[in-house]
């Protein structure tokens, strides 16, 4: 029975024995009943395991970069000596944007490259001497594996010609000068003012106030612009532009602000000008609310003569004829040989070649010689007083010269009796 097998106090006995062997097992005493635990040596390795498998990686990446490297030297030379990269001619350079730029002076830069490797043309010193050319504003240069170079140009924009002593060029919004074109013609004014050797900082400020006065003439649709031969930009302060009218070009002074009101001024009242003043040479409008017609002009600086050459590209380059003229000052002495000469034939091939004058044999007078009385009383006769029309024919030494755009009226010789007049009266 339970209560046989387990008796009221077994409970307690129990306890006090489950009690004793806790406390048994705090003891460190070993047990004499547990087995003796046999240690086993293990080997470990020099280095940690994480050291050892980045030491792994770093090898197997030097493999990697030595055969790269390798790879990339022989690749290297055999880019180096192969000819498949190297230019044979000009046909392996192709040259894009060109209009006023010639093949010549694209290959004055570039032909020192034919027979040159590809890897070794120095783009960007190539690219630096093609913006030295007058015409070109901006270029590219690219390769092209494996023997090809590409060449981009951007060329500049004219907006005027320029005389610059005796040549004349075209110039851009800059003042960057350009050589004439063989095959473009342009239609602008020629800009005065402008000296051989003079820096671009010079020339900027001027193209700064001629862009203002084209920008002012032409807006609102006026095209005033178009009218312009010539525009003087030697005195900023004072603006100077000669008109190409077909009546007789004129030069107006618009001084330095107000271009439009003041070239309408001039557009309004030049007929009226030319009814009262015989002729129309030059118009001051610089002066608010005072206009001042065929002002003195002497004093001016005067450009250089042009060449005959220089003077024949700017005929064909589409310079007007008026801005083609040397002007001289009346004081002046010696007068320059014109550029060029048109002839009649010139001017007008289909004219009728003019007949040649019929020479009539001269028939001549019998001399009939005068009696002697008639002889005597000639002698005797008494001298005719002078006439104010003989001091008024009679030349000056101390006339003065003629002014510009005058008319000089031709002197007509004395008769040779009142040439001998004086002789006579000295006689008696």
């Amino acid at each position: 029975m339970q209560e046989e097998l387990y008796p009221p106090s077994a409970p307690a006995a129990r306890e006090a024995l489950d009690d004793a062997r806790l406390v048994d097992l705090d003891v460190d005493e070993e047990s004499p009943f547990l087995r003796a635990q046999k240690r086993v040596s293990a080997r470990r390795s020099p280095l940690p395991k994480k050291t050892a498998s980045r030491l792994l990686w770093a090898a197997i990446a030097a493999v990697f970069l030595f055969v790269a490297a390798v790879g990339a030297a022989s690749l290297y030379h055999y880019g180096e000596r192969s000819w498949r990269f190297r230019i044979e001619s000009s046909d392996n350079i192709d040259v894009a944007g060109m209009q006023n730029v010639t093949k010549a002076q694209i290959m004055e830069v570039m032909g020192a490259d034919i027979g040159r490797n590809i890897f070794f043309i120095p783009l960007s010193q190539q690219k630096a001497q093609l913006e030295q050319i007058p015409w070109v504003e901006s270029a590219s240069v690219m390769r092209f594996v494996p023997n090809r170079l590409q060449v981009e140009i951007h060329e500049r924009t004219p907006v005027a010609f320029a005389r610059v002593g005796p040549r004349i060029f075209l110039v851009d919004a800059g003042g960057t000068l350009m050589e004439l074109p063989q095959k473009h013609k342009y239609s602008f004014p020629v800009i005065l003012g402008m000296n051989p050797g003079e820096p671009l900082s010079t020339r900027l400020p001027r193209m700064k106030a001629y862009n203002q006065l084209v920008q002012e003439l032409d807006s609102g649709g006026a095209r005033y612009a178009q009218d312009l031969s010539e525009v003087d930009l030697s005195d900023l302060e004072n603006l100077k532009v000669r008109v190409n009218d077909p009546q007789g070009d004129v030069l107006v002074e618009l001084g330095s602000s107000e271009y439009l009101k003041r070239y309408k001024t001039y557009v309004s009242h030049v007929q009226e000008w030319r009814q009262q003043f015989q002729k129309l040479e030059s118009v001051n409008l610089r002066y608010d609310n005072q206009v001042i017609v065929n002002p003195d002009m002497e004093g001016k600086p005067k450009p250089a003569v042009l060449t005959a050459a220089a003077a024949k590209a700017a005929a064909a380059a589409g310079v007007r004829p008026a801005a083609l003229v040397t002007r001289i000052d009346p004081h002046d002495r010696t007068v320059p040989k014109p550029a060029f000469e048109l002839t009649e034939k010139k001017l007008n091939p289909k004219a009728p070649a003019p007949k040649k004058p019929v020479q009539r044999a001269r028939v001549r007078k019998p001399v009939v010689k005068a009696s002697a009385k008639k002889k005597e009383a000639a002698r005797h006769a008494a001298p005719a007083p002078k006439s104010k029309a003989a001091h008024a024919t009679a030349p000056k030494n101390d006339a003065k010269k003629p002014q510009s755009g005058s008319a000089v009226a031709a002197i007509p010789k004395p008769s040779p009796g009142i040439v001998k007049q004086p002789a006579s009266a000295g006689s008696n």
